[in-house]
């Protein structure tokens, strides 16, 4: 059974430290790469996948990112204003559960950057869904052709895509490419205030209901100023 989401969490409130100078006047998701505001990669693939509406929180230069999302009709965007509190990428979410609703919903890092195989992955993504036996589905890409990426992964994932977290010391061949499918459900009885997503990620994994699908194509990690150029390299190579 798979899912077809109409909604979207965005998290777009990051205060994107490691990006400075770039975000000492500009909040992170409105760095360009390849000629688009990061936010605007991520709400095209939105509009790709027929999501209707996208929730986007903000906190760090809140005003540049409402003032950029306004015009935008497809998905709709709604702002979820976290400018006066620091949520941490969990509460951020649990702030923005009303506006999200009852079903399973998208839920993408607004600096997440990625080229779709054939397929585009949030389809795939959906289609993988099985509300049944899966809290969390995630977007793991292979930590090996991964463009600005040097880490040792978060996950390894079982033949039937079934997620195993990564133990210190050791090196794994799948980092969280920041594109998720979760079930409100999982947030009931979520703590209240700031707290990491991660939190309901480790939940779902208790429970045997955190899975992983390997994404289509490439993925790319910009963390860092010097990554916005290794990211618009491989944009170039994509369409050439």
């Amino acid at each position: 059974m798979s899912v077809k989401p109409s909604k979207a969490m965005v998290l777009a409130a990051g205060l994107g430290l490691r990006m400075r100078p770039l975000t000492e006047r500009m909040p992170k998701p409105l760095v360009s790469v390849a000629g688009r505001p990061l936010l605007d990669h991520v709400l095209d693939k939105l509009a790709d996948a027929g999501v209707s509406e996208a929730v986007v929180n903000v906190h760090y230069l809140p005003d540049q990112i409402i003032d950029h999302v306004k015009a935008r009709k497809h998905p709709h965007v709604i702002i979820s204003d976290e400018r006066n509190q620091v949520l941490g990428t969990g509460g951020g979410v649990v702030k923005a559960l009303p506006l999200l609703g009852s079903e399973p919903f998208f839920h993408l890092n607004a600096d997440t950057l990625w080229i779709d195989g054939v397929r585009p992955n949030l389809v795939r993504l959906a289609e993988a869904f099985d509300p049944a036996r899966m809290d969390i589905l995630l977007l793991m890409a292979p930590t090996a052709g991964s463009t600005g990426y040097d880490g040792n992964g978060d996950y390894a994932m079982l033949p039937d895509g079934a997620l195993r977290k990564r133990k210190e010391h050791q090196v794994v061949p799948f980092v969280y490419a920041g594109v998720a499918i979760i079930s409100p459900a999982i947030f009931e009885g979520a703590p209240s205030g700031e707290f990491s997503l991660t939190r309901m990620f480790d939940a779902a994994n208790e429970q045997e209901r955190l899975f992983g699908l390997r994404l289509d194509g490439s993925w790319m990690h910009v963390g860092t100023p010097d990554a916005v150029g290794a990211a618009e390299e491989a944009f170039l190579e994509s369409v050439a």
